[in-house]
This record gives structure tokens, sequence and C-alpha cells, in this order.
């Protein structure tokens, strides 16, 4: 009976631990900018060593998926870790001397390329509220000015020249922002 009753202790405690470590387990995919299977096998590898329990990146999506115990790591400590060997994240840029020192195959287009599209896209498309969007310059405190005419957009001083509210129909700089002056270059 003693033996039965330590082998249901030592169950509990087993189950017990399974359910804990399944409450503190998070999946999470991360956008991580590269090109080849050597990038592959960087960013699963500083991953790993920042505690993720797997990491398996995508070279045609640039999605990584990663598992990780919530108690040990998160997501931005993974992705300082991806940055910190050159790689590009969705919330974080890689310093200039880790991207150089990639390999050439492996130094792909910097999202600060991909950066200034969404910019145009999200401005000038009305997107503020799209997700990546609301915190770019264009969309701080504001909605987009596309779609409005150009004096209202204008009143916050914050309008750049390439943004739709800045133009007239003719794509020439609108009269309402040369005389307050806030379409800047």
């Amino acid at each position: 009976m003693k033996t039965q009753s330590i082998l249901l202790s030592i169950a509990f405690l087993f189950v017990l631990s399974q359910y804990s470590f399944a409450q503190s387990a998070k999946k999470e995919n991360i956008k991580v900018w590269g090109n080849c299977g050597m990038c592959k096998k960087t960013i699963e590898t500083a991953a790993i060593k920042a505690g993720a329990t797997s990491a398996l990146w995508d070279t045609e999506t640039k999605i990584l998926s990663v598992s990780y115990n919530a108690k040990k790591t998160n997501a931005e400590k993974i992705q300082q870790a991806i940055a910190a060997v050159g790689y590009d994240t969705r919330d974080l840029t890689a310093p200039e001397e880790a991207y150089n020192k990639l390999h050439a195959c492996c130094q792909y287009d910097r999202k600060a390329a991909d950066t200034a599209v969404a910019k145009e896209s999200c401005c000038a498309n009305d997107k503020c509220t799209k997700e990546g969007c609301k915190d770019m310059d264009c969309c701080k405190g504001k909605e987009c000015c596309s779609g409005k005419d150009a004096a209202s957009c204008c009143n916050d001083n914050k309008c750049d020249k390439k943004m739709d509210c800045c133009k007239d129909a003719a794509g020439k700089e609108a009269s309402a922002c040369k005389d307050k002056g806030c379409c800047k270059s």
C-alpha cells in the first residue's frame, strides 16, 4: 500500500510539472530577413542559444517558428540574439557591423528598404491601423491623410511631401500644404 501511495504521488507530481511547463510554453512566428541555407542555420542557432526549445526558419517565407519556455526567455531576447548575428527581425534591425560580417550570399536586402515601401503603402492608403503601420511617423497621433483634403490633413504639420494629401490632382504640391509649409521633403 505504501509503494502504491508513493507511485501515485510521483505520478501526480509528474503530471503537475507537465501542466506547469505547458502553461509557460509559447510558440511564435517571427519575420527574419535572410537568404539562404547558411542564413537558416545561423538564425536557428542564434534562436536556440537565446533559449528557444525549437527554431525553424523558412527560406521562402522568411518566417521563424519558435517554441520557448516563457519562464526562461521571450521573443525579444530571441530577436536580440538573431539581430546580434546580423539579421533584421520584425522588431529589431541588426547592427550594421554585424550585417557587414555576413557572407556575401547572406547579405539580404535590408529591412529599411521594406520599411520605406511599407510607410508609403500605409500612409498613402489610409491604413494606419494596419499591423506594422501604427508606429510609423505618418500615423502617429492621427489617421492617415489619404482621402482627406490637404488643408485638414496638414493641420498637424507632420505631412511628408510624398504623401497624397500634399499633392493636388495634377500630382504637384497642394497649395494648402505650400501655404502651411508642412509638406517637408
